[in-house]
């Protein structure tokens, strides 16, 4: 009995630290691929940016700013 995981474009990704580095790329990525992010980060303006073009470029962001 195999794993069966679901279509990226059926996901809703998590990612802390996604106003820079490993979990902005990360973001991107994921935004690329079809998934749906939720983005977290101490800075409201800079996951702001980044929702910004994620969503100018078509993919599905959303944002809470927070110290995690």
């Amino acid at each position: 009995m195999g794993l069966k995981l679901k279509n990226i474009n059926d996901q809703v990704i998590v990612i802390t630290g996604a106003s820079s580095g490993i979990g902005l790329a990360t973001a991107e990525l994921a935004a690329e691929r079809g998934a749906r992010g939720v983005l977290n980060a101490r800075s409201e303006d800079d996951l702001r940016q980044v929702c910004d073009r994620i969503r100018a470029r078509g993919g599905r962001a959303t944002y809470r700013a927070g110290d995690v």
